[in-house]
């Protein structure tokens, strides 16, 4: 029966991102007030961030992802029906058909029932253990079926294909992708580029094959494999299909709606189709004949449709189809003209293959505008980029600077040179003049409350900027911070959208409340689910005030890729273990061990700078074996992984050499003793200098001690690295309780109040009143801190227990470390090496580097 109402009926006809977008303006902008809507969605949930679906596997469940967490608007003239398809389309009647057999009447239709997954004809595509990559369905199938499987390879190597292969590394599959075209991303990026990509990606263990088809999918009744053209074979057990997405137009084609040549809906610059009472939005439609497979030109398109049902002359004119993401961990962008096609177009390149960056600016031919770009590696400068090419302003006199490193002639403008029509969050179609305009006003935001935009959060709630890819959220901060600097007001330091807090403060926050998990102080003071920035600086500050074992509770899934294994992950897939060696002092009978232990386990060896010997080369299922003969040789974590302190590096001093007048070493073991697991903002580094000749560098690290004929100057905030900065003198001529007590404040001073990854030479820079303001907190005790700072660093000293040993001693932390969740005895094939110099190397496309032999592949653990 058709249903009737008195008022007009507007009916949408799917609910995702789009979908949802769209109601949502119909709501904002006073549509509801005249029209009932009905919105009609296939999936059983409301609309969910597609964009970010790969996170859904470290969720706690669907609705961490929701777009709609509430299941249905607060508008009583939406209704929104789940788990419902539209089976047929009467143009003539104006009605639709439900799945439920229902008839729906309707005076305006949108179409956004998005697109399909293309699955390539191959034989076996229909083999139990073939999926494909859309939705959390999809995602809850992939898991499943990884339960038994050790291996899994993606077809396409686009940037949905790269999603899906890190959802099977997540699951602790040996991973493969597979690309037709002869480079990863072949739309956004070149063949520099994509090398460059393939390197990263590979480094991180995961097979790339690109430049071959697909023949077949191998298997009886269950995938067992994969078959490429030229005769090579990939085992696997789980195939995802991330080939591309064809547009899902067969309601509209069956209705007799015009289509695009290549597929979708045709519609005109306001979205409509071939019928005027029927609109198609997202990627379901073709304005001028083409798809669009991105979110933002979606959005755009639901604002058109609402306005142009007001009587607005909106108009959809293209999309920018910028991209930027992070793939497998590395950043990766592509925005503009990034191929050069513009006559007389210019290219400025710097690549810089050890560090595996690429970044390219195309420019016009005059050099005064920037057309586009490509950036691997680091993206930092694309929130920046992006919008001088919308806005076309000019570029500086020396270009180069936008993309060069620091340090290297690089310098990149920053968001005060773009114009106030420069488009910030192009998902969401937001300028640098209107998030100025929302800076300290109240406004209504998206959901219909007034929000106080003093800070990212607020800008992102009031105007939707940074709430969809998150990309122009660095852009956005940084537009704060200018604005409030130049009124002369404190800009806020803000960790990251979900926090409003510093650092700092969520340290005493977290310190003062006794909280000890992520989930209590995001709860408390903190919004959302948290991201990459505010997971591992919690997790940093509750390792500084709880020296609980990092990898207990809840804290494991906090932690970075290193401190998750306790080791540093290496470019071939492997981990190195590095041992604490005090001072630099070993025995013989030590170092027969780690010698032994390298031997055996066929490890590269090198003394590191720091006076201490990396082992390079140890599987994941390894480590565990590796720490227990070390540990019960008397060694224990020497926190190489750590953002903690590594080394207190010494010369010989008295004991030995005619020139010292302290002893250096016996200090040097006292001190790395003391701050040994001590979690801070940075990494830590100290040294200790028998005399004036300072043989032990201690001027180049965080903290320096030198030897007196009185006793020892303190020496801080000194640091090597990439910006090189010397210590400096704190005080002088202390006594060793005296040394101690100063560098107990010192440090805890700077785990309290850095702020995120800040090392300690940028720290003192920023502290008002530098260098002297320390001496007056450490030294002269002016805020009274003195006794507080050494407590807690008493606390500290008396918790501290070896991470090493306690992995060793506890079967929940074990089962953490094998190289496959499913297959645990299962060593990793791609982690593989050649030698050089008598010693393994990595081999593969990351590596090697230098002369090697290659002429055959050394398994990990197999004596080199």
């Amino acid at each position: 029966m058709t249903s009737t109402t008195p008022r007009p009926r507007l009916v949408v006809v799917g609910h995702g991102m789009v979908g949802h977008r769209l109601v949502q303006a119909a709501v904002e902008r006073g549509l509801t007030a005249t029209h009932d809507v009905v919105v009609v969605g296939q999936e059983p949930r409301p609309a969910y961030d597609r964009v970010a679906l790969t996170s859904y596997f470290a969720a706690s469940g669907p609705e961490e992802l929701s777009l709609l967490p509430s299941g249905s608007y607060d508008d009583p003239a939406v209704e929104l029906l789940l788990g419902t398809e539209v089976t047929a389309l009467d143009r003539a009647a104006r009605t639709v058909r439900l799945s439920d057999g229902r008839v729906l009447a309707y005076d305006q239709l949108v179409l956004a029932t998005g697109a399909a997954p293309f699955v390539p004809p191959v034989p076996g595509r229909d083999l139990d253990g073939c999926f494909v990559y859309r939705t959390i369905e999809d995602l809850d199938a992939i898991r499943e079926a990884s339960r038994s499987a050790t291996a899994g390879v993606v077809v396409g190597g686009g940037l949905l294909g790269l999603e899906a292969a890190n959802a099977l590394v997540q699951l602790g599959l040996e991973t493969h992708v597979v690309e037709m075209a002869p480079r990863l991303m072949p739309v956004q990026l070149d063949e520099t580029a994509g090398a460059t990509l393939v390197r990263h990606v590979e480094g991180l263990g995961v097979r790339v094959h690109t430049g071959v088809a697909t023949e077949s999918v191998t298997g009886a009744g269950r995938v067992d494999g994969l078959a490429l053209a030229g005769g090579e074979r990939v085992d696997a057990q789980v195939v995802v299909f991330s080939a591309g997405v064809r547009p899902r137009d067969s309601l509209a084609r069956a209705a007799g709606l015009e289509v695009a040549e290549r597929g979708g809906v045709l519609v005109d610059e306001q979205c409509r189709s071939s019928d005027e009472r029927v609109w198609a939005v997202g990627e379901c439609a073709a304005p001028g004949g083409r798809m669009y497979g991105l979110v933002a030109p979606g959005y755009d398109m639901a604002e058109v449709v609402v306005d142009a049902l007001l009587g607005g002359p909106g108009r959809f004119a293209g999309a920018d189809m910028s991209t930027k993401l992070k793939l497998l961990g590395v950043d990766v962008a592509s925005f503009g003209d990034a191929f050069a096609t513009t006559e007389g177009a210019l290219e400025l390149v710097f690549a810089d293959a050890v560090a595996g960056l690429y970044k390219k600016l195309v420019v016009s031919d005059d050099g005064r505008r920037l057309l586009g770009g490509i950036l691997v590696g680091d993206a930092s400068a694309y929130g920046v980029l992006r919008p001088m090419v919308a806005s076309g302003i000019d570029l500086p006199d020396n270009p180069e600077e936008l993309i060069l490193p620091p340090g290297r002639g690089g310098g990149a403008t920053g968001v005060a040179a773009l114009p106030p029509e420069a488009q910030v969050c192009s998902c969401n179609n937001v300028t640098k003049a209107t998030l100025l305009e929302r800076l300290d006003v109240a406004h209504p935001g998206p959901d219909g409350v007034e929000h106080h935009c003093e800070d990212v959060a607020g800008l992102k709630a009031c105007t939707g900027a940074g709430s969809t890819c998150g990309s122009c959220v660095g852009t956005v901060k940084a537009l704060v911070e200018d604005h409030f600097a130049a009124q002369g007001r404190e800009v806020s330091r803000a960790l990251c959208e979900h926090f409003a807090l510093s650092r700092a403060e969520l340290f005493d926050v977290i310190a003062i409340h006794g909280y000890r998990g992520f989930d209590e102080v995001v709860q408390a003071h903190g919004t959302g689910r948290g991201c990459d920035v505010c997971k591992p600086t919690v997790a940093s500050v509750l390792a500084s005030l709880v020296n609980e074992h990092v990898l207990g509770g809840q804290r494991a899934v906090l932690q970075d890729t290193n401190d998750a294994f306790l080791a540093n992950i290496q470019r071939n897939g492997s981990y190195s273990v590095v041992p604490r060696i005090p001072g630099g002092e070993i025995t013989p009978d030590k170092l027969i061990v780690i010698g032994e232990v390298a031997r055996d386990h066929g490890l590269y060896t090198k003394i590191t700078g720091g006076q201490r010997i990396d082992l390079f080369g140890a599987r994941v299922e390894e480590l565990p074996v590796i720490w227990r003969r070390l540990v019960d040789a008397g060694f224990e974590s020497g926190h190489a992984y750590g953002k903690s302190l590594r080394t207190v590096k010494s010369c010989v001093g008295s004991t030995w050499c005619r020139f010292g007048v302290q002893d250096s070493v016996q200090m040097a073991i006292d001190l790395e003793l003391r701050y040994r697991g001590l979690r801070s903002p940075h990494k830590l580094k100290g040294g200790v200098s028998g005399c004036a000749r300072e043989c032990a560098e201690a001027r180049s690290k965080d903290f320096g001690v030198i030897a007196t004929e009185k006793g020892w100057n303190l020496y801080v905030g000194g640091n090597g690295g990439a910006s090189p900065a010397h210590a400096r003198l704190l005080a002088g001529d202390l006594d060793d309780e005296t040394l101690v007590r100063y560098l107990d404040r010192y440090l805890m001073y700077y785990v309290r109040t850095a702020d995120r990854l800040q090392r300690t030479a940028p720290w003192l820079d920023s502290l008002e009143g530098g260098l002297d303001r320390l001496r007056e907190v450490v030294v002269d005790d002016v805020l009274g801190l003195g006794s507080e700072l050494e407590a807690a660093m008493a606390r500290h000293v008396a918790t501290y227990v070896d991470e090493w040993s306690a992995v060793l001693d506890d079967p929940d932390k074990l089962a953490r470390f094998v190289s496959f969740v499913n297959a645990p005895e299962t060593p990793d094939p791609a982690v593989s090496f050649g030698t050089a110099r008598d010693q393994i190397v990595p081999s593969g496309p990351a590596g090697p580097v230098g002369p090697v032999d290659l002429g055959a592949t050394i398994p990990v653990g197999a004596p080199a």
